[in-house]
């Protein structure tokens, strides 16, 4: 009988010559380090086994990637099953188990883990800041027009890698009684539950079962498309159920389907504003649609997606990944991210963007999102407004009413992680800043419509509310809103990079928490939606400028690499980040030139988020100096080559994300013409023998050139070397060789892969590929030979476990105690209490039972790759009372899909009294 059973992660060897036979140490002197935690599980055979996790409560849909962990190293992204609870991800490669985790945005899942939720907070809840003033157009108003809502359904679609076809199906809101092609605005939801029943239960199902009914998240923006269709809009918010029950595999979370799903909407638009009659019933009682004149609204993965379908409308994707063929008949021109995802962290630069970032976001908890602004910096023209909108109190779901208890029509809930033995003083329902599911969606309607007033419709009297300016919209009242951007009137940025130095300072690394020289430090309570990780890479590119100081007046001074260019500009605009909570950091601003002209600008006062260092909130805030100073002291704005911030207030912390020239206004956006990257996958057969050489596919189309950075992973210890490459069209610019060594060991198949980002000067599409080597060998057989299996107390019941040959892959198998065929059973206090707590996760020896009948026993069996085996021992406890002989059976079992345990070999211990 086969219980090779795998241990291991992403990682296999790269070119590795064949491992010498050894015998492994002792299973027991491992087995604190080596034993599953509570929970885990490995299932299947051989290349087709699978590292299973089932949590003790159902983990509802969202739109955060559930990811398992070992330490800090990603294993990789499982798939659920339909019963909500169970995860299973399968297994490549040779890493080990230790310290598994499952996460998502950042945030622990598991219930064995060491962090499940907050510790408890006994302080008072937040005060709310007070109002900001108020800005002279509100775009929360409802406009003039009465409007009409009805539905239509085409037929479904088929999507590269998608085995089951997708909905073509959507809700219209249109004004009445407008003249002219009118603007579209297209909403597309999130990742959520696709199906449920009248019993209240939901599934993942595509399609649904036939006892079941699809879950209409597509309706959930309705209140939002009524007041875009008051002020004049066509809206259409499109249905996505079809992608969200197949895109956990797909390393883009989904990203080119939803861009596929929504062009394809577009398309049909725009065949429909040429042939009115062919339209369905409600398209043809709405005004006609300006293909023109698009807005895009996404929410969570949703957001990703039209933030996907912004950039292939632009630059074409591959034919290949793509689900739309025709030609683009429609134009961009701004969108708007709720909760978004950003896997590939690849936002467009030329089409501006307003993102909205919910402080109190249980789903993608990390507000990734935040990329869709800082990772923009340097790319395109930068005349594109990005907006971030930090909206204090929101939860993730509450901005769709088809994810909104009381309000869904299929089963819903509150994404924020509630525990009322331990209630979070800033997002717990009834805290002083948690808003209402009503005042939350009252709110992210006013965003949405201000980005179409100041995107669409050109009403830059709209903009204060969205750039850092620091003006409310009453409508989103009482819902605190701060907000910074980059682009539109901005000009000659100082961005934290390789080549600027820092004196008083230093310059730390945003997207690497492991380095010592970590903006943040791993263990600090809160975290940083600037400093959001990005796949398994240790970034390069990104910084920021970290200082703190004891007493005022020592300053921190940033030099660029080049000088700057602040001519023209009215005003210096500095994104600033400060603790959470704190309040009245206050430094003086000063600019120098390139022949030593030096002039103080004035003084800006920062206060951190209103919130405890529980929430992601070390959040930048914009504050903004104005230039006459340097005016008056005859500065070369055209050439500053220096900015010193100096404290005046006695001690603090501060990081400086970035700067840059302001001034007042919105300029027209024009695309860059730019090259684009994706990188693609091959699977080659591993062979018995010689070396092999493949290249990782990867197709750059477009014009022009441009620069990225390219990661590329050690399969083995999970590690990334990167490097900055130019790319063109049609060029073999990036070129990544695998070199496949043959040989005769089992192994489940080693990944070599590789991910990019553009740097500048380009766009990347699929970040994520490489080349899959697959196993071609039989697994090893396994015998097991008792080496002491009838012990007296206090010595160790031993046996030996056995491969027929080595493996080039750890052989991992489960041990399950069964009762004796007879006599006494072995039990609890028979056994070392370490041993014991070591292999059930913390379990007493009392009160006294049978070892058979312990709930959960994580006692495994592993012999480390290369090695032909091992031994595992069981220590026994000796004790003062005369017994009877007493036994066990020890099982070694195979387990069937749903994880039920199955038989296997078996072998009988006993234990005597001392004679």
């Amino acid at each position: 009988m086969v219980i090779a059973l795998t241990g291991g992660s992403l990682g296999g060897a790269l070119a590795v010559d064949e491992p010498r036979p050894r015998s492994g140490p002792s299973a027991g002197q491992r087995n604190a380090d080596t034993a599953l935690p509570d929970g885990w599980r490995i299932s299947g055979k051989g290349a087709e086994s699978q590292l299973v996790w089932r949590s003790d409560r159902r983990i509802p849909t969202g739109d955060a990637r559930v990811e398992f962990y070992a330490g800090d190293r990603l294993l990789g992204r499982p798939e659920a099953a339909r019963d909500g609870r169970t995860f299973r991800l399968k297994l490549v490669g040779s890493a080990d188990l230790k310290d598994l985790q499952v996460r998502a945005a950042g945030r622990r899942l598991d219930a064995g883990g060491e962090v499940t939720k907050p510790p408890r907070d006994r302080r008072a809840t937040t005060d709310p800041p007070a109002l900001a003033s108020a800005n002279p157009v509100d775009p929360g108003k409802p406009g003039s027009y009465r409007t009409v809502t009805g539905e239509y359904t085409l037929d479904p679609m088929k999507l590269p890698g998608f085995p089951e076809p997708v909905e073509m199906q959507a809700v219209v809101v249109a004004p009445t009684g407008a003249t002219g092609d009118r603007p579209l605005a297209l909403f597309l939801h999130g990742r959520h539950s696709t199906c449920y029943t009248t019993a209240d239960k939901v599934s993942d199902n595509w399609p649904c079962a036939d006892n079941e009914q699809p879950i209409p998240s597509y309706r959930g923006y309705l209140r939002d498309q009524k007041l875009l269709a008051s002020q004049g809009y066509v809206t259409v918010s499109i249905s996505a159920n079809g992608i969200n029950a197949q895109d956990w595999d797909p390393d883009d979370g989904g990203a080119q389907a939803r861009s596929s799903l929504v062009r394809q909407h577009l398309a049909k638009w725009a065949d429909w504003a040429k042939q009115r009659n062919t339209a369905p019933a409600i398209v043809r009682q709405s005004p006609r649609a300006d293909l023109d004149r698009v807005l895009l609204v996404g929410h969570s993965r949703g957001g990703e997606g039209v933030n996907r379908a912004a950039m292939d409308s632009l630059y074409r994707p591959p034919a290949d990944q793509d689900g739309y063929d025709g030609q683009v008949r429609w134009r961009i021109r701004g969108t708007v991210l709720i909760a978004p995802t950003i896997f590939g962290q690849n936002p467009v630069a030329d089409v501006p963007s307003v993102t909205i970032l919910p402080g109190c976001d249980g789903d993608v908890s990390d507000l990734q999102g935040q990329i869709y602004v800082d990772g923009t910096r340097g790319f395109g023209r930068g005349t594109a407004l990005h907006s971030a909108v930090y909206m204090v109190g929101a939860n993730h779901n509450f901005f769709n009413s088809e994810w909104t208890p009381g309000q869904a029509q299929a089963p819903a809930w509150d994404d924020f992680y509630e525990d009322e033995e331990s209630r979070h003083p800033d997002c717990s329902v009834g805290t002083k800043t948690r808003l209402t599911a009503d005042q939350q969606h009252g709110a992210g309607a006013t965003y949405i419509a201000a980005a179409a007033q100041l995107f669409v419709g050109g009403d830059d009297r709209v903009r204060p509310l969205l750039d850092g300016s620091g003006k409310r919209a009453p409508s989103a009242d009482p819902a605190r809103v701060f907000t910074h951007a980059v682009g539109a009137n901005r000009t000659g940025g100082l961005l934290p990079a390789a080549g600027v130095t820092v004196k008083g300072g230093r310059l730390c690394a945003a997207a690497d928490s492991e380095s010592p020289t970590a903006c943040l430090r791993q263990d600090t309570p809160g975290a940083s939606p600037h400093f959001a990780s990005w796949e398994n890479v240790r970034e390069v590119d990104r910084h920021a400028v970290a200082f703190n100081w004891s007493e005022p007046g020592s300053p921190v001074r940033v030099n660029p690499a080049r000088p700057l260019s602040l001519g023209g500009a009215k005003f210096l605009a500095l994104r600033v980040m400060v603790p959470p909570g704190t309040t009245g950091t206050k430094l003086d601003v000063s600019v120098t030139d390139t022949t030593g002209r030096r002039a103080t600008l004035g003084g800006v006062s920062v206060d951190g988020l209103p919130l405890t260092n529980q929430a992601v909130s070390y959040w930048a805030q914009e504050v903004r100096v104005p230039l006459t100073a340097a005016s008056r002291a005859g500065l070369d704005l055209r050439k500053v080559n220096a900015l010193e911030l100096t404290p005046r207030s006695g001690s603090g912390q501060a990081w400086l994300i970035d700067a840059w020239g302001w001034s007042a206004g919105t300029p027209k956006v024009q695309a860059s013409v730019l090259p684009r990257v994706d990188i693609g996958r091959l699977s080659v057969p591993e062979g018995d023998s010689g070396t092999r050489t493949h290249q990782v596919p990867v197709k750059v189309s477009g014009q022009g050139n441009g620069s990225v950075r390219l990661y590329v992973e050690d399969p083995v210890t999970l590690k990334t070397d990167s490097r900055l490459v130019t790319v063109r069209p049609g060029g073999q610019s990036i070129n990544v060789p695998v070199t496949v060594k043959g040989n005769r060991l089992f192994d489940y198949g080693v990944p070599h892969r590789i991910y990019v980002k553009a740097v500048n000067g380009a766009v990347v599409g699929s970040h994520k590929g490489g080349v899959m080597v697959q196993n071609d060998d039989p697994e090893p057989t396994v015998s097991v030979t008792p080496v002491a299996d009838r012990v007296t107390e206090g010595e160790s019941l031993t046996w030996r476990v056995s491969l027929s040959e080595v493996a080039d892959a750890p052989i991992y198998s489960k041990i399950r105690f069964l009762p004796p065929d007879e006599g006494a059973e072995l039990s609890t206090k028979d056994v070392a209490p370490q041993w014991l707590a070591d292999v059930t996760v913390g379990e007493s020896p009392l009160p006294e039972r049978p070892l058979s009948e312990l709930d959960r026993v994580e006692a495994w069996v592993d012999i480390e790759r290369g090695e032909l085996s091992t031994e595992f021992s069981i220590p026994t406890a000796k004790d003062q009372t005369t017994e009877p002989e007493e036994s066990t059976r020890i099982e070694l079992p195979e387990f069937d899909d749903p994880g039920r345990p199955q038989g296997g070999p078996q072998f009988p211990a006993t234990v005597r009294d001392p004679s």
